[in-house]
């Protein structure tokens, strides 16, 4: 199972998120699941940097990522990282209700969580 953690800072903004885990959803090479959480959350590490020039503090191996936002000023970008952020966390989200017993995402907020 693929778990995906998401913390928050006290005034809801997101502070990291790790990714860890296999889906086991299908054989490797063809695990839509896995591909699909990848995909949305290495392709959100990438927007950032790319969109916005803010360069996360990443780790990434085989079955896991950590991603955290470094000290940023107001006027560092950081209303565009947290809309890129959240918009991965609606993404995770729907991964999760397509295909609930493969994925979990915990969310500290739950103002945020499991919008169904």
């Amino acid at each position: 199972m693929i778990k995906v953690k998401i913390d928050r800072n006290a005034d809801g903004s997101i502070r990291s998120f790790a990714v860890s885990g296999h889906a086991l959803y299908a054989d490797p090479g063809k695990d839509i699941v896995c591909a699909g959480v990848s995909s949305v959350t290495v392709g959100t590490v990438n927007a950032i940097e790319a969109l916005t020039g803010v360069v996360l503090i990443s780790r990434m191996k085989d079955g896991f990522l950590r991603a955290a936002v470094p000290e940023l000023d107001p006027e560092d970008k950081s209303d565009q990282v947290q809309l890129l952020l959240e918009a991965m966390v609606v993404m995770l989200n729907s991964i999760e209700n397509a295909y609930g017993e493969f994925i979990t995402v915990s969310d500290g907020n739950t103002i945020h969580s499991r919008r169904r």
